[in-house]
């Protein structure tokens, strides 16, 4: 028999309604002003829902603080037979309190698949890293969906974020936004430590921009790359950093590595690319012999319109490749 979702569009309605019934449930509370009470009284009532398999739960700009998700956490830890959870906390006043929801995910044991949206907040290293080491209880995950972006991360947070997926080995499906913050080159280091470890990775979408990533960053994410064999579709911006020729060369040396890549879209628009750069990420690129689709944004760099035409011609003759599409 199939499961009929149920649509929510206010908490009392939800509160009022037979929680221990609910499998398959949307509670839509964009714009409704849930602060840290509203969203524990929201807690309350989740903790009843025990045969809860899928969850959607919008909360986009609300008031929610550390109480409220560590509330909320609280709730979603009595929901143990949840296989597929969705969590919209964008534009809300969550801090390291984040890192209660993580560890309270690792009650349930069944969830294979979490997207948990905290863009424009401010979560800390604290809470970025306290949240990796809840994450790294997660261990069935084979879907993970986060943003993270605007958050003022830095080395300590992103690394501890790394931790955390360097334990999510089952780990297929993977869309990771930690755009704009301050992670650099050592954070990054952090990051692939961990992402070389999701080796069975199929699906990867990595937004890195506007990081203060260099040379030494980008030649850390092309090594953990280099582990990622069963790749088959990719997408990374690196956009607005410093990564220059020696960090765009190592970035395409990783990707050869990715025998089974068939899709790649590639963003490093502004990053001081020249000449050589440009020229050993072609080669590189024509390596990936089984590449059927190629999108490349390399915008606001400093090489000659010569490397322009060598880089087109280099991917019209390729007898795999059937579309491509490059920004200069």
């Amino acid at each position: 028999m199939i499961q009929q979702k149920k649509y929510f569009y206010s908490l009392e309605e939800f509160e009022n309604s037979l929680l221990q019934s609910h499998s398959i449930i949307n509670i839509d509370l964009d714009y409704h002003q849930i602060d840290d009470e509203r969203a524990s009284c929201l807690g309350f009532a989740l903790a009843k829902c025990t045969n809860l398999l899928n969850l959607t739960l919008e909360i986009y700009e609300n008031f929610i603080g550390d109480e409220g998700i560590s509330a909320l956490g609280s709730g979603l830890a009595h929901c143990t037979n949840l296989t597929n959870l969705t969590i919209n906390l964008f534009e809300n006043q969550i801090g390291a309190g984040v890192s209660n929801l993580s560890f309270a995910l690792a009650n349930c044991t069944n969830l294979s698949s979490l997207t948990l949206d905290l863009g424009c907040g401010k979560i800390g290293d604290k809470g970025a890293s306290g949240l990796g080491h809840g994450l790294a209880n997660c261990n069935n995950l084979s879907n993970l969906t986060l943003n993270i972006s605007k958050n003022q991360i830095q080395v300590e947070g992103i690394s501890g974020l790394g931790y955390g997926l360097e334990k999510l080995t089952k780990l297929s499906n993977l869309i990771l936004n930690v755009s704009e913050n301050q992670i650099g080159d050592e954070g990054t280091q952090g990051l692939s430590t961990g992402l070389a470890n999701c080796t069975n990775l199929l699906n990867f979408m990595l937004n890195l921009s506007k990081n203060q990533i260099g040379t030494k960053g980008a030649s850390n994410l092309g090594s953990a790359l280099a582990n990622c064999i069963n790749l088959s579709n990719f997408k990374l911006d690196i956009r607005g950093g410093i990564i220059g020729d020696q960090g765009i060369s190592d970035l395409g040396a990783g990707l050869i590595s990715c025998n089974n890549l068939s899709n790649l879209v590639l963003d490093v628009g502004y990053n001081q690319i020249g000449d050589i750069g440009v020229s050993c990420l072609g080669i590189a690129i024509s390596k990936c012999t089984n590449l059927i689709t190629l999108t490349l944004f390399i915008y606001g760099n400093i090489f000659d319109e010569s490397q322009e035409r060598k880089i087109k011609n280099n991917f019209i003759k390729s007898k795999k490749l059937v579309l491509f599409y490059i920004d200069l």
